[in-house]
């Protein structure tokens, strides 16, 4: 499939590389040239608008990081809505909120186009890897035409249901992220003020019942001191924020979302809005004068090419 792909950052660079190399043929857009260059010496094209993009190919998926610049993609001038061919596809893989979504994905409707979401869960080292959760919603039919491109870029691939119900799912399982990183920080920090050695601390935790996806990954970088997880406090504090929404929305009460939120909130005033998500645990290695180290982690997550906890999942019949 010829398929086009705006916004090359840390996320959508791995993943539009994954296209390539599986053969597809792809046509690249970001605002930074430059980004786009890895890629184009692999072979894919380039394009100077998201609707020169849309206009050579059968499908184009945006990759953003913030509704806002999603907006601006789908409608600005040159946009991708300007561009689309009335049968083609926009899969939107960003972390975005489900309102506007829809909202988008009806004006893509009026160019007899189609809409996935297809938001992705696991790291950057996975994305590498190829190994990435995919999570997508959206017409079935239309989601089982594009499986193959799903397959080219992750390992598991779920199929959620209607358009904005993988929003939504995703947003939950960053939410929970953000609170076993929160939780990581302060058990680490009770290992440290125990006097505890800090890698077998991690390790202990790593085989216990109080393990995570979050303590074995960011984890390692925060015992590094790197933090260098590709995932900014801005980030973090607009995915908190859609969780709120939602739990206002669906009269859920969210309380320690709400201070895990306060915390990414001071996190981002102290250390800066680009700042690594994992740097929130420096709020507490800052307040008691203890820096989290330990000899033997890396700075930076390698490329994994196994699945997370639970296995793969065939994506050709995803769970209902």
């Amino acid at each position: 499939m010829r398929v086009g792909f705006v916004g090359l950052g840390n996320l959508g660079r791995p993943l539009a590389t994954s296209l390539v190399t599986a053969g597809h043929e792809v046509v690249v857009h970001d605002l930074v040239r430059n980004a786009a260059e890895p890629l184009i010496e692999l072979g894919a094209e380039w394009a100077a608008s998201p609707r020169e993009a849309c206009r050579r190919c059968q499908a184009v998926i945006t990759c953003l990081p913030s509704p806002t610049a999603i907006a601006d993609v789908v409608e600005g001038r040159h946009g991708l809505a300007e561009g689309l061919n009335r049968g083609s596809t926009w899969i939107d893989m960003s972390t975005s909120d489900r309102d506007e979504l829809l909202r988008l994905a009806s004006v893509v409707a009026e160019r007899g186009a189609g809409c996935l979401e297809a938001p992705v869960t696991g790291g950057v080292h996975r994305a590498e890897a190829g190994t990435i959760t995919v999570i997508v919603g959206g017409d079935r039919a239309l989601f089982e035409r594009h499986v193959p491109l799903f397959e080219a870029m992750g390992g598991r691939v779920f199929y959620m249901g209607p358009l904005g119900s993988a929003s939504v799912i995703k947003v939950i399982t960053n939410l929970l992220a953000f609170v076993q990183l929160v939780a990581t920080g302060e058990a680490l920090m009770l290992a440290r003020r125990a006097g505890l050695d800090l890698a077998q601390s991690y390790h202990v935790i790593a085989a216990s019942s109080g393990n995570s996806f979050v303590h074995e990954t960011e984890g390692q970088l925060i015992l590094n001191g790197s933090y260098d997880i590709g995932f900014t406090m801005d980030l973090a504090c607009k995915d908190l924020g859609f969780a709120h929404e939602l739990g206002r929305e669906l009269g859920t009460p969210l309380e320690l979302a709400g201070l895990v939120e306060q915390i990414f909130v001071r996190a981002r005033e102290q250390y800066g809005g680009s700042a690594q998500s994992p740097m929130v645990v420096k709020l507490l290695e800052d307040a008691l004068g203890v820096d989290l180290r330990a000899d033997g982690f890396p700075a930076r997550l390698e490329p994994c090419a196994g699945y997370p906890p639970g296995g793969p999942s065939p994506s050709s019949e995803p769970p209902r």
